[in-house]
């Protein structure tokens, strides 16, 4: 049997999801550190199963979130962002949150067309809906299943607003559409930047696009004339932090309407994911990062509370807070949240779309 290698991904482990009480799903063990030195290894290859929902539109009542309701046509993200938030939900799937996530993807191609059946309900209320909250909708496999690109014919053939959330430049592939849309009112993109240093995101974010690509895409998308944020999201201490001011006054130099960052989160399987991450990539101040992150968190890995857990507390997140206001005060960059038209909406017509 084939021994496959996981060089390449974020995630440095691949551990059993324990958390749902879930069936093991292969035999796994210690051999698995020695994989690489193994004859016979070979690149692991990544896999797509569709996955066929009853419903496609999510609802959220966080306080922390601008938004109370997203579409997310992947489960799972070949980014391979070692921090992904998302890693958890792949445990739903009797699937690890570690390699399996960037690895073992599902794929809703019906997307818009429940999409266009939650629009077309009675009483519907529009509101933006939002793009990429879980993972990211310009993951490499969107250019081979475009299910991202029909949920945006949809938004836009019935005057919906729409954001967008990414780390990729890919999202310039749609801006014939995104483009028109936001000229209308009805469109705005978030680029995340967390790096700017190849070395860093080759572990940290090994298969998303580099940073000075994504910084390149604000300044496409602003000539277009998409209003276009920068995310410096998620902010990791003692690795990344460095970097703030930097990649803030890029984001300005290309045409960034405002900035808004996110110190990182840990949840569930995400902690012990980035520990070992830690252990294998900086082993020489792992211990340093994680009492950081701590002290922004009470003292745990991760703060899951409401008003805390997206800006953290403590004199760290004070300090992030304080660079954060000074950096963008300095680069002439808002902090605001835009607004989007939501009078353009009309209903679409029938039980099919017309695009479809």
């Amino acid at each position: 049997m084939a021994v496959e290698s996981i060089q390449g991904r974020g995630a440095t482990r691949n551990a059993v999801p324990t958390r749902f009480n879930l069936p093991e799903r292969l035999v796994e063990g210690d051999w698995l550190d020695e994989v690489e030195a193994l004859d016979g290894v070979t690149q692991r290859r990544t896999t797509i199963t569709v996955e066929r929902p009853k419903s496609i539109l999510t609802r959220n009542s966080s306080p922390d979130i601008g938004f109370d309701r997203s579409v997310n046509p992947y489960r799972g993200c070949e980014h391979g962002c070692i921090y992904c938030f998302a890693r958890p939900t792949h445990a739903y799937h009797d699937l690890s949150p570690g390699v399996d996530f960037e690895s073992r993807l599902f794929i809703k191609p019906d997307a818009a067309k429940l999409l266009h059946a939650a629009l077309s309900r009675p009483g519907y209320e529009v509101a933006p809906i939002a793009l990429g909250t879980n993972t990211d909708p310009y993951q490499p496999i969107e250019g081979r299943f475009r299910i991202t690109r029909s949920i945006i014919e949809l938004l836009t053939e019935t005057g919906h607003p729409f954001t967008i959330t990414t780390k990729s430049d890919r999202v310039l592939r749609d801006l014939d559409l995104i483009a028109p849309a936001a000229h209308r009112g009805l469109a705005a993109v978030a680029l995340s930047v967390t790096s700017l240093d190849p070395a860093i995101s080759r572990t940290l974010e090994p298969r998303a696009p580099a940073g000075r690509k994504r910084i390149a895409a604000i300044q496409r998308l602003q000539e277009a004339g998409v209003p276009t944020l920068l995310a410096v999201a998620p902010i990791v201490p003692q690795i990344t932090d460095h970097e703030l001011e930097r990649i803030v006054a890029a984001g300005a130099a290309a045409g960034a309407r405002a900035a808004f960052y996110l110190p990182v989160r840990l949840p569930h399987e995400v902690a012990p994911l980035f520990r070992a991450w830690l252990d294998d990539h900086y082993p020489d101040r792992a211990a340093k990062v994680m009492a950081t992150i701590q002290s922004m968190r009470g003292g745990k890995d991760n703060d899951p509370n409401f008003f805390t857990r997206m800006q953290g507390q403590g004199p760290w997140a004070d300090l992030l807070r304080t660079r954060f206001a000074a950096a963008t005060r300095k680069a002439g960059l808002g902090t605001g949240r835009l607004t989007l038209r939501r009078d353009l909406f009309r209903a679409p017509e029938g039980r099919q779309m017309r695009l479809l």
